[in-house]
């Protein structure tokens, strides 16, 4: 059977009909993307601006991770922040002192020698009191952080329209396009009617709009806004030095160039109307008196010299750079979002009695979308993305499984191969940190930006589910089909990772172990990172990657590395508990039912490496199910049991579960997953993770296993 492509991705475009704080839609490439609300421009902001939430516990999580306070979901919660960002716009804040790494480094002492470990930094953020002693940490946490560029919103002339508030907007209907990856929106402004498309070029940092309208006769026009930073500074850190400057180019054409501290950037502006700056050139208004009005925004980066961090996410070699019309920009945004929909797999829940499967299939839909928009770039891709900053903007590796994975998964590899480059280029930085810690080969940070600098935290710096992920990234890539030339490229990779794998483990009687300091993936024994030991996932993590790191040297015609396999065949059996289940780590507490049930990534997430009891997974997913505080879990929780379920054969659990009713698996309208009012309203390694694991579900499907009375799965284009 050949699915309805077409008919399966637009059934689902999303439609705004009413200002809500959450309702806004994004368009991009995955190297730079614009978050639009119901105007179809980026009129309304504060509308959107995130309000802290009154009900946050303040703690600098010492003793374990703050009260996550239960509380029904409610949209009203989760304001979504109008921007403009980029993997390659940063910037670095003042301070009056300089701070150095040493100041925010503790030296531990373990059973190999003294380690350090960057760890001076506790879980304030920049708007929060922060202690003397925290602030080299601080503020080497929160820089560099990424910009927001400026803004394309409706605006007008003081004799034109008031545009006070989305309440001016009637009879509105905005909606997103998926198959082209166009937003259209139409409404009346005082009665008259306004039509506003806008696109992004796939390849080029360009956004184009067109804006037709009776009003434009009465000064109603578009302009380009450049905000001042919207992120907290601390105490300690200096107001901001923004500065920005116009030049005209020709007709229709202008330039700004834009400074925020020592970072700058060009935004140029080519319009059939006339632009005007204002406000000391902050705001520039584009006007015209025909009935239709043209504003096409390019951006790029200021030449650096080769001394500054590297710079990611440029336009790439086979984008058209020249053709800068509305037309030429649109054409190009429906012919690349047409092949990514055409192309790699696709899967219908259609001919479904299950009252859920279309929410599911709406989900899955809009989370292709969203992913390659956000996350689809040069650089491993921030939790929130290209949408607005969390944790100022820096990227999480062990979310970029997450994130990415699905891309193989789902016949569309070559988006994750474009943050491949990334990784060579942090090579040097992660063997630095293996070094000083006294270890051989790369250790890959948790939290980092474009120049690879491990960012202080006490609990990210003793994460280690992070190092192997670019080895399973790899193979995912290698199992979608990949060439030796693929293979001898990327190995240096596999390799660094793998040897400090191998340094890493200690043996303890007779069998090799994770030692301390260290803290699992289920962040809630940070209390506990100078005696927590053998976390039950990443035990069989560090088995099966190694063992994948030696397949690599087959496929190379390369010599087995006997140190890698002693290490595979060597480490300790995950621990099990009395009532039979799987404990998460083999240290007390052995098990806190709240944050990530991690133990079940074991089987689900890893394939079947014969390490762990099927019957004893089996029993941990039910006490997971029936016991686990899930006001505490995160958004990829659900798909965790949702791969362990169709790794166990049970398809109708794996369904139950991607759709599992908790505050925490909510989707909205735009297809967007909130966590944490006033923080994290959007979530993408939730749509990264129910992406991979409806591709689980599939498998199960085709391995024999049978969907539940009431599902339909159809599916095609898997591997």
């Amino acid at each position: 059977m050949t699915l309805d492509r077409r008919g399966l991705v637009r059934r689902h475009n999303p439609v705004l009909t009413a200002p809500h704080p959450t309702d806004v839609l994004t368009v991009g490439n995955g190297d730079i993307a614009m978050t639009v609300d119901l105007s179809g421009l980026q009129t309304f902001p504060e509308f959107h601006e995130l309000r802290p939430d009154p009900r946050r516990v303040v703690d600098g999580g010492e003793t374990g991770l703050p009260a996550h306070l239960p509380r029904p979901f409610d949209r009203d919660d989760h304001q979504i922040p109008l921007r403009t960002q980029s993997t390659w716009g940063w910037y670095r804040t003042r301070t009056e002192r300089a701070f150095f790494s040493g100041e925010a480094t503790t030296a531990y002492e373990t059973s190999r020698g003294t380690v350090p470990y960057l760890d001076r930094k506790r879980l304030h953020r920049a708007g929060d009191p922060i202690p003397d002693e925290f602030a080299p940490g601080a503020w080497l946490a929160f820089n560099p952080r990424r910009a927001h560029l400026g803004r394309l919103a409706l605006d007008a002339t003081p004799e034109g329209p008031r545009l006070d508030g989305p309440h001016r907007l009637t009879d509105t209907r905005t909606e997103l396009d998926l198959w082209t990856g166009t937003v259209h929106a139409t409404y009346r402004l005082d009665g008259v009617p306004v039509t506003v498309t806008t696109v992004a070029h796939p390849g080029v940092h360009r956004f184009a709009v067109r804006l037709r309208s009776p009003l434009l006769a009465r000064g109603l026009g578009v302009a380009w806004c450049f905000d001042p930073q919207p992120d907290d500074l601390a105490p300690f850190e200096l107001p901001l030095d923004e500065r920005v400057s116009w030049a005209r180019l020709g007709p229709g054409h202008w330039e700004a160039h834009r400074a925020v501290e020592s970072s700058a950037y060009v935004v140029t502006i080519e319009t059939t109307g006339h632009l005007t700056p204002h406000d000391d050139g902050t705001r520039a208004l584009v006007t015209t008196d025909q009935p239709e009005l043209d504003v096409i925004v390019t951006l790029r980066p200021e030449e650096r010299d080769a001394n500054a961090t590297p710079s990611y996410g440029l336009p790439r070699p086979d984008a058209d750079m020249t053709a800068s019309d509305f037309e030429s920009v649109q054409e190009a945004s429906a012919r690349w979002w047409e092949h990514h929909w055409v192309g790699g797999a696709a899967v219908s829940f259609q001919g479904s009695t299950d009252e859920r499967a279309a929410e599911l299939e709406r989900r899955v839909v809009l989370s292709q979308y969203l992913t390659a928009v956000n996350g689809a770039g040069a650089t491993p891709p921030a939790e929130t993305g290209l949408t607005y900053n969390t944790w100022t903007g820096k990227f999480h590796l062990e979310m970029h499984w997450w994130h990415a994975a699905h891309f193989p998964l789902w016949g569309r590899g070559e988006l994750l191969e474009r943050s491949l480059g990334w990784y060579h280029g942090a090579l040097t930085a992660a063997r630095s940190t293996a070094r000083r810690q006294g270890y051989r080969g790369a250790r890959w940070p948790k939290q980092t930006d474009n120049s690879a600098r491990e960012s202080p935290s006490h609990i990210g710096v003793f994460l280690i589910w992070q190092q192997p992920h670019v080895i399973h990234l790899l193979e995912l890539l290698h199992d979608e089909g990949r060439s030796t030339e693929f293979l001898g490229e990327h190995y240096p990779l596999v390799e660094a990772t793998a040897d400090l794998m191998a340094d890493f483990v200690e043996e303890r009687d007779g069998v090799l172990t994770l030692p301390p300091p260290l803290i699992p993936a289920q962040e809630s024994y940070l209390a506990d990172r100078l005696t927590n030991a053998d976390p039950t996932f990443e035990l069989v993590y560090w088995s099966w990657a190694l063992d994948v790191a030696n397949a690599w040297r087959r496929r190379l015609g390369l010599p087995l590395r006997h140190d890698w396999d002693r290490v595979a065949r060597g480490m300790r059996r995950p621990l099990v508990l009395p009532d039979g289940t799987y404990a998460a780590l083999a240290t007390p507490p052995y098990l806190m039912r709240k944050d990530h049930p991690s133990m079940l990534m074991a089987l689900g997430w890893l394939p079947d490496t014969g390490i762990v009891d099927p019957d004893v997974m089996g029993a941990t997913l039910d006490a997971v199910w029936n016991h686990w505080d899930f006001h505490t879990s995160w958004g990829w929780d659900y798909p965790v049991m949702a791969m362990t379920a169709a790794r166990l054969g049970d398809v109708g659990r794996a369904l139950d579960a991607l759709l599992f009713p908790s505050p925490k698996n909510q989707f909205l309208t735009n297809g967007h997953n909130p966590q944490m009012p006033g923080f994290l309203t959007l979530y993408l390694p939730a749509n990264g993770g129910l992406l991979a694991a409806v591709a689980h579900v599939v498998a199960a499907v085709d391995g024999g296993a049978k969907p539940p009375e009431g599902w339909t799965v159809v599916a095609e284009g898997f591997g």
